[in-house]
C-alpha cells in the first residue's frame, strides 16, 4: 500500500505540505484533536478504524499505511 493517500490526509488536516511518508505527525504540530480527524478520515477513506493506541505507535504516513494495510485486503 502506497503511504500517499494517508501523506495527504496528513496535508488537509496540519494545513501543511511538509508532510513525508516518514513526518512524525506530532513533530509537524500534530496534537490529539487533531490525530482524531486523521483517524476519522482514516475510517472514511479506507473503510477501516484504527485506535488512538495504533496512531501512537507510528505516528507517520508510512506506520499508519502498514496498519492500515493489515486490516484492509
Amino acid at each position: 500500500m502506497n503511504p500517499e493517500r494517508i501523506i495527504e490526509i496528513f496535508r488537509a488536516v496540519l494545513e501543511t505540505r511538509e508532510v513525508e511518508a516518514n513526518s512524525d505527525f506530532f513533530e509537524l504540530g500534530g496534537d490529539s484533536l487533531l490525530a482524531t480527524r486523521v483517524l476519522s478520515a482514516i475510517a472514511r477513506n479506507f473503510g477501516t478504524e484504527l485506535s488512538y493506541e495504533e496512531f501512537l505507535d507510528d505516528p507517520s504516513p508510512y506506520g499508519l499505511c502498514g496498519k492500515v494495510a493489515a486490516v484492509v485486503p
